[in-house]
């Protein structure tokens, strides 16, 4: 049985068998009874999660050809496909969970907000990307690409950079590099006045990343607050401890 691609869909099938072992590999260092799998497409990670012993195990696949290809090609899937998009998806287990995948490109940065909407519930993820919005994600204070995404995951978790992807390694080959990274949710995160001013806070410096800190997020503080040296920085200068400290002083 064959299956198509979906440019539309972001799709790039994985078919280095040891990267797939690189990537289950990650996988079982950590402790963990209940697995997603994000976008399992082909089936080239599926068929070995498959086989972790003692795991409740879920896949999400918005592709109606790629369900029909696994439940056929891995009959023990079946029953255990949630047929929509990961980003529309309720809470697939109650307790905690491991997300995994070779997330769809196209929407890989969503799905890591999407999981942040699910913390409590997501010790650990591990995920393939674009190497750019790998190292995104990983990147720190004062590098260029440290930025909405970089804060507001590593205020909740730790990343690691595991290992790059070349492009060799998919079916058909995406014209960039891709890269692996685990996040490890945090025992200690930053005081901040709410999750929700977080956010407000952090998409308004970024938003403007050229300008001072104090014309980019103006409308979130007083006249008074804003004389703080600190406003003469750019969002990319400031650690996640700087933009939660800053919570509590908005308006």
């Amino acid at each position: 049985m064959q299956y198509t691609l979906k440019k539309a869909l972001g799709q790039h099938f994985l078919r280095d068998e040891n990267i797939c072992r690189k990537i289950v590999d990650a996988v079982q260092q950590q402790p963990f009874t209940q697995l997603v799998e994000v976008g399992p497409g082909g089936g080239a990670l599926t068929k070995y999660l498959l086989e972790l012993p003692d795991i409740d195990f879920k896949a999400v696949e918005l592709d109606e050809e790629k369900v029909v290809y696994l439940e056929h090609t891995y009959p023990q899937i079946k029953g255990k496909i949630i047929h929509q998009s990961f980003l529309d998806a309720d809470v697939p287990f109650s307790g905690s969970f491991m997300v995994v995948g070779n997330f769809p490109y196209n929407i890989s940065s969503q799905i890591l907000f999407k999981v942040l909407d699910w913390k409590e519930q997501v010790p650990h993820v591990i995920g393939m990307f674009q190497k750019e919005v790998a190292q995104r994600v990983a990147s720190k204070p004062g590098n260029k690409v440290y930025g909405i995404l970089s804060v507001l995951i590593q205020a909740f978790y730790d990343v690691e950079y595991l290992f790059d992807v070349p492009q060799g390694c998919f079916n058909p080959p995406p014209k960039v590099m891709s890269g692996v990274i685990r996040l490890t949710r945090k025992t200690e995160v930053a005081a901040m006045q709410s999750h929700k001013y977080f956010v407000t806070l952090v998409k308004a410096a970024f938003n403007q990343r050229r300008k001072m800190l104090r014309n980019a997020t103006r409308s979130l503080f007083t006249e008074e607050v804003l004389q703080d040296p600190i406003f003469d920085k750019r969002a990319e200068q400031l650690s996640i401890a700087d933009f939660a400290a800053l919570t509590f002083r908005m308006k």
